[in-house]
């Protein structure tokens, strides 16, 4: 008798599958197709104008097709333990390159706006909450992994202490999300007169905040499923898994095609904080011939002497 974790076995309902159901076919052609258009938009959205820091959006939807062709696959071979962690693998991976671009599309906002505005500067935010995913994706994997094995084994073992790892690396990023959105609206808040008077870095904002709340939802989803365990209500149910993980996802993806920061930023001109805008007056002031030399000196004072020193 064939291995039913390394060959394919066909379905039959007396053997239920490590997902708790036979995954839909269906679902899984329409999650290919679906996530497929917004990666092939990022594509052409990005490379015209060579703005490379948005295909993390493509290689997220690369991720997230892989994942949903290998539950097709785990359709036709239900028990196949290498289907069922490509899936998990990828679905789990994905995510984390929708982050990331929303770290830095806040960056880009915060260069567009001015640095003034932000309590770090807008690199550190993909430094800071990428490297936050990372170790919260490890975590996620090395719990994964064990309580897979665990699973998969042959009698069953016990998945508790690999699951708990994996819930506190999901956590972990729950966390990770928060502080980012923190700062977020901190930058917005301090940058409301500015953002009268852009339209482009409130459409993105805007594509920002759908994309991580949608994500946001997908760790909120994700951390009550696995709390429940591998034979919980949550993740034996598939329609939970498609409305709160797949549909999420594409929504994260498609807000960044919709409003793209290629188009919308593409152009836009750093914003110059204070101190360059004084020195350009005086620069101007130089360039030109003053009126009097009263004119020059109070130029120089304005820029070299501030108000309260004076």
């Amino acid at each position: 008798m064939a291995n039913p974790l390394k060959g394919c076995v066909p379905y039959t309902p007396e053997n239920v599958p490590i997902y708790g159901y036979r995954p839909s076919l269906p679902a899984g052609i329409v999650f290919c197709i679906v996530f497929s258009i917004p990666t092939v938009l990022h594509v052409f959205q990005f490379y015209p104008r060579r703005t490379w820091w948005l295909s993390i959006f493509a290689i997220g939807g690369l991720g997230e097709i892989l994942g949903w062709a290998s539950r097709i696959w785990a359709y036709g071979c239900p028990y196949n333990a290498t289907a069922f962690m490509m899936q998990l693998a990828c679905l789990v991976l994905a995510p984390n390159f929708f982050t990331a671009g929303c770290y830095i599309a806040l960056g880009r906002m915060i260069t567009t706006l001015g640095r003034q505005y932000s309590p770090i500067s807008p690199r550190l935010y993909l430094y800071i909450f990428c490297g936050c995913d990372i170790i919260s994706l490890v975590i996620q994997a090395v719990g994964g992994s064990s309580a897979a094995a665990a699973f998969n084994s042959l009698p069953p073992g016990n998945t508790k202490p690999g699951t708990n790892i994996m819930v506190g690396g999901i956590i972990f990023q729950l966390v990770s999300i928060t502080v980012f959105l923190v700062f977020f609206c901190l930058v917005l808040f301090r940058a409301w007169r500015e953002l009268k008077h852009a339209r482009a870095v409130n459409l993105v904002a805007l594509a920002t905040v759908i994309s991580i709340m949608a994500i946001y939802v997908r760790c909120v989803y994700r951390t009550i499923e696995l709390l429940q365990g591998w034979t919980g209500y949550l993740i034996t149910t598939e329609r939970y898994f498609i409305a709160l993980d797949g549909a999420m996802m594409v929504i994260a993806m498609a807000a960044f095609n919709i409003w793209n920061p290629s188009t919308l930023l593409g152009s836009a001109p750093p914003k110059q904080n204070s101190n360059s805008s004084l020195h350009g007056q005086l620069a101007e002031k130089v360039q030109g011939e003053p009126e009097s030399a009263e004119d020059s000196e109070q130029v120089i004072e304005h820029v070299v002497m501030p108000k309260d020193v004076a």
